[in-house]
């Protein structure tokens, strides 16, 4: 694997999953494979467990790692070809790619969608420069469009907690006061379409993700409808993917908020979120209290699902 930025730098996702399982039981078996290498994690937006379970697992791997938060830690960097550098942005980013991968041999980076145009985020600039221009190994932390170490996690958990072999999975709209990217929505269908599983998904009118990544889901309008017989819920807002309304909430329709009442209507579902959660807007407090919630388990497996493709992308490293 040279880089990692969506689940299609994965040649097998059943070996995958088999390698996570390794790593869960020895996390430290690979611990002198990266000495002597230097992790540069790059967060261009703000982070909690994916700042800190990618750092745990490169630790676990042996290697050195540097945190750079652009917006505390560097210069203001200019993105954009062309642009007479007259402002606060004194570092255009096109010097200062190279530059830090003089300093690394692996890149994290962590970039959202900027939603100024959809054609701009879905091309994934930032990101795709990190790969053209640093000369290392690079992978996604989360993008504008995907967030495939989540959602590696994600499916990790939902493997360990599954009582059947094929659960059906339920993604969920929920409302949330701010514009949210899509891309933890993206992934999720897109892996989980990738497995086989049966998905749902299931928002608002006018909250339709791309059809690319939709793929085999069904989509359902109705919350209540979609519940029905469900294995795992997984919660999340996003805002709206088509033009003319790309990167803008439509609404915060409480209604869409998961409670108990729409709980029961599962197969005893569990419950899944990437975390943080608003609660009382995506879901009620018992809820996320409940025994089936396992949004902690779930943030755990950000670890080990970063641990397999950093493991991965050194033994690429010649």
């Amino acid at each position: 694997m040279k880089h990692f930025t969506s689940i299609h730098d994965i040649i097998s996702l059943e070996d995958m999953l088999a390698k996570a399982k390794q790593v869960k039981a020895n996390p430290l078996a690979d611990l002198e494979l990266g000495r002597n290498k230097t992790l540069l994690m790059i967060f261009f937006d703000s982070s909690l467990r994916t700042r800190l379970s990618t750092q745990k697992a490169a630790l676990n791997l042996g290697m050195n790692v540097i945190v750079l938060d652009i917006n505390q830690g560097a210069w203001k960097m200019e993105t954009e070809r062309g642009v007479v550098m007259n402002g606060d942005k004194p570092e255009h980013i096109l010097e200062a790619i190279p530059v830090m991968g003089s300093y690394c041999d692996m890149i994290g980076v962590r970039s959202f969608a900027k939603f100024e145009s959809k054609e701009a985020d879905y091309k994934e600039k930032i990101l795709n420069q990190f790969i053209q221009y640093s000369g290392k190994p690079v992978f996604s932390m989360e993008a504008a469009t995907r967030h495939p170490l989540q959602t590696f996690a994600d499916l990790i958990t939902i493997e360990e907690y599954k009582r059947t072999e094929n659960p059906k999975i339920v993604l969920t709209w929920a409302p949330h006061p701010k514009a949210l990217p899509q891309a933890v929505a993206n992934s999720f269908a897109e892996w989980i379409n990738a497995k086989g599983y049966e998905l749902v998904i299931t928002h608002p009118q006018g909250y339709e993700l791309a059809e690319e990544f939709i793929g085999n889901a069904t989509v359902e309008y109705d919350q209540d409808k979609a519940f029905e017989g469900a294995d795992f819920i997984y919660a999340k807002n996003w805002s709206a993917y088509r033009d003319p309304n790309y990167g803008k909430v439509l609404h915060m329709d409480h209604s869409w908020c998961v409670d108990s009442r729409k709980m029961a209507l599962t197969n005893d579902a569990y419950f899944m979120h990437c975390l943080p959660v608003r609660r009382n807007m995506i879901v009620t407090d018992d809820v996320i209290e409940s025994p089936n919630s396992i949004v902690i388990p779930q943030a755990a497996n950000r670890v080990v699902s970063a641990q397999v493709i950093i493991k991965e992308l050194l033994l690429g490293i010649k």
